[in-house]
């Protein structure tokens, strides 16, 4: 590294860096990033958003009030010259805005105050856990090992406006509230064996991060919700009834009668089809019946060209047996006592019945609204059945849009319901309804995390500051079939040999829609249920996935597998 600077024990800014987001070319695709930033000569002006010549390529993850300036320090470029055994390092070179001596993650807390010249900052959060600081380095596994060698950098936040320059003493004015380390608040979120005090801790820092204040208090609510069994298991058919014509109420029960384990209401079940005509014979239906009944029941649309739907609703008979993996699924109702929104277009209304069932069945005196829209009442199916559960309810009302009469469920008349704006709202329907509903119950006042949906289909992409993409089906991948495993995508109904480095690759090269961040095994945002079948890993992921779900960033499967995707 050139222009080394020594402060004599002094906390000092050593170098000032910034830079525009750029195209830049990388596996076959576009991203859009400003992870390249380069020195400044002479003094720099900071704002509350940013370093004036600096920018983010991805807002959503980079940059912004509470992520305005990146902090790496000297002594962690000097560890890293050391471990890669590589001397061509510059100033910026792993994203930071500021290059400083002294300031290292195990000393530096969350709250922090630190005066830089005319300027005041606070520390915000650790790094953002992202490939692109990889990308930059030419070392991809470089966001694993951040976290893992427990040097991620941090952010500021800018207290006061002012002008910095490389020189700058560095003075902490301030030290934040409960004296938890960068690194080990890095550590909180991505590494295992987390103590539930540091996370309660966490939360009670003001000048934390909203979202990662967010993340830690999942991880104080979450409770375990491991599949009931693993792979598929045989059930029964016990009756198949038209609900209309064109959707049809599947029972299953397990073959020796015992109880099938309950499902909490929301929750769906993926069914497997012997069957030599169906090519991709896997598809998730949500479950419709009410919770803890000693069968399941799914209700499925016959779609115009659906195989399995086709089988399902013309095919089946009583008596057949089928192969289904464990109930799963987050879109849960909560325990809470306020309102509760329950709304749905179409064949959506399965697992929100489900939801309706379990308010009836505990005569739950919360408000309840129930809200769906359909075609017709032709169109409708379990119509009867909500009503009657809507009836037992003391505070439940309903409202029906039928498209071809009183005109579909919009924004505009959600609104008009004036509904309670400290209601938990559950959606389920087209990928395009959910997104106005969801608009609309956010300017209604609901707050965003009382907002739940579930996605028929796959799930939408999280592929941050990829650009120039085009949305395709997803399909069989270019070139010769791979040699390995098959590989079922569930939701996307593809099934393909495996071929290429891991999961998340070939998922890409079949453009069945993929979520991740990291690509090293250690953001979890790629994690998958993992509904039958076994992988292995490399890299290591530094926490485990879920029982029941895989890492598809590192995982590469051992036998046959299907992937809820």
């Amino acid at each position: 590294m050139t222009g080394q600077v020594s402060f004599e024990g002094r906390s000092a800014l050593v170098s000032v860096n910034v830079g525009k987001p750029k195209d830049v070319a990388w596996n076959g695709k576009t991203v859009y990033t400003g992870v390249w930033k380069y020195p400044v000569d002479g003094p720099a002006t900071v704002r509350r958003l940013n370093i004036d010549g600096d920018g983010q390529g991805d807002t959503a993850g980079h940059g912004g009030e509470q992520r305005a300036v990146l902090v790496y320090q000297l002594d962690s470029y000097r560890y890293w010259q050391e471990y890669f055994g590589r001397d061509d390092f510059s100033y910026g070179q792993f994203g930071e805005n500021f290059t400083v001596d002294g300031l290292t993650d195990d000393e530096v807390c969350i709250g922090d105050r630190y005066r830089i010249g005319t300027a005041e900052f606070e520390v915000t959060q650790p790094r953002v856990t992202c490939y692109r600081v990889g990308l930059r380095m030419g070392e991809p596994e470089l966001p694993a090992l951040l976290v893992s060698h427990h040097r991620p950098g941090f952010y500021l936040r800018v207290i006061t406006e002012g002008v910095v320059e490389a020189g700058d003493q560095i003075v902490r004015t301030t030290t934040g509230p409960h004296a938890l380390t960068v690194a080990a608040t890095d550590a909180l979120l991505y590494l295992p064996d987390r103590d539930r005090a540091d996370l309660l801790r966490a939360t009670q820092i003001p000048a934390l991060s909203p979202g990662w204040q967010g993340s830690f208090r999942d991880l104080l609510q979450a409770t375990p919700n491991e599949p009931s069994w693993n792979g598929f298991r045989p059930l029964q058919v016990t009756d198949v009834i038209a609900e209309s014509a064109t959707v049809s109420s599947i029972y299953l029960a397990a073959p020796d009668g015992t109880p099938l384990p309950p499902a909490p209401a929301g929750q769906y079940l993926t069914l497997r089809i012997a069957d030599p005509g169906v090519r991709v014979p896997v598809r998730s239906y949500s479950l419709s019946s009410a919770p803890g009944g000693e069968r399941y029941r799914i209700s499925v649309k016959h779609e115009p060209y659906g195989e399995v739907s086709g089988y399902l609703t013309t095919k089946l008979h009583k008596g057949a047996l089928v192969e289904a993996a464990a109930p799963r699924g987050d879109f849960v109702l909560d325990e809470q006592a306020g309102p509760v929104l329950l709304i749905s277009a179409g064949i959506g209304v399965t697992p929100v019945l489900a939801m309706l069932h379990q308010l009836a069945s505990v005569r739950s005196t919360r408000e309840v609204w129930w809200i769906h829209s359909a075609r017709s009442t032709q169109e409708h199916p379990l119509a009867a059945e909500a009503r009657a559960l809507i009836a037992s309810l003391p505070n439940a009302r309903e409202h029906l849009y039928y498209s071809g009469t009183t005109g579909r469920l919009t924004k505009e008349k959600l609104l008009e319901l004036a509904l309670p704006v400290d209601a938990s709202a559950y959606i389920c329907g087209p990928a395009s309804f959910m997104a106005d509903l969801r608009e609309a119950l956010t300017a209604a006042g609901l707050a965003t995390d009382r907002i739940h949906t579930e996605l028929f289909g796959a799930l939408p992409s999280t592929n941050p500051g990829i650009t120039g993409q085009v949305s395709r089906p997803p399909h069989q991948p270019a070139g010769p079939p791979g040699t390995g495993p098959m590989v079922t995508f569930a939701r996307s109904g593809i099934s393909t040999p495996f071929g290429g480095t891991n999961l998340l690759d070939l998922a890409e090269a079949c453009d069945v829609p993929t979520r991740w961040s990291c690509r090293t095994g250690v953001c979890h945002t790629c994690v998958t249920p993992l509904l039958s079948g076994e992988v292995s890993y490399s890299p290591t992921p530094l926490e485990p996935a879920p029982d029941g779900q895989t890492l598809i960033c590192c995982a590469r499967p051992t036998d046959d597998v299907v992937l809820d995707m």
